[in-house]
């Protein structure tokens, strides 16, 4: 008597392999980019300045600031920029310019500028700040108050 059930293994194998192909298939075509920001200026409209000389170093940084506190007033030696991926975020620099954050917006921040960020809202604000400096440079300087 002839058996079937090799003949059903080889259907099954083939229908899982070509179910797989379209859904990875399917999944790829819908995979997107987009652009959140994209400028030669910080958030306050000042020009970015050069990157440092010597060797490359990139940091990447997730900074959490509870409801009602403050980052203290700082500032960054480096070229720097960031997306707010939760709460919201007040930042002010050492001229007065202020910006409002909400989760999911950008950030080019301001370089060798005073500045602070206030999170105002009733959730810790979290922002992942991405930092293009050198071998030896400080990524931020915390300003005493004076």
């Amino acid at each position: 008597m002839l058996s079937f059930k090799p003949f059903l293994v080889l259907i099954l194998m083939i229908f899982s392999s070509i179910s797989t192909y379209l859904i990875t298939k399917g999944s790829l075509i819908k995979n997107e980019s987009e652009i959140l920001i994209s400028s030669d200026l910080s958030w306050n409209g000042t020009k970015i300045p050069d990157y440092p000389e010597g060797k490359p170093k990139i940091s990447i940084l997730k900074i959490t600031i509870p409801p009602g506190s403050s980052l203290p007033k700082h500032i960054h030696p480096v070229i720097n920029a960031g997306v707010l991926i939760k709460g919201e975020l007040f930042v002010e620099d050492e001229f007065g310019n202020q910006l409002n954050m909400k989760a999911g917006d950008p950030i080019i921040e301001v370089v060798n500028t005073l500045h602070y960020g206030e999170n105002r809202g009733t959730i810790p604000a979290e922002i992942i700040v991405f930092y293009a400096g050198s071998e030896g440079l400080t990524i931020t300087k915390i300003m005493e108050e004076q």
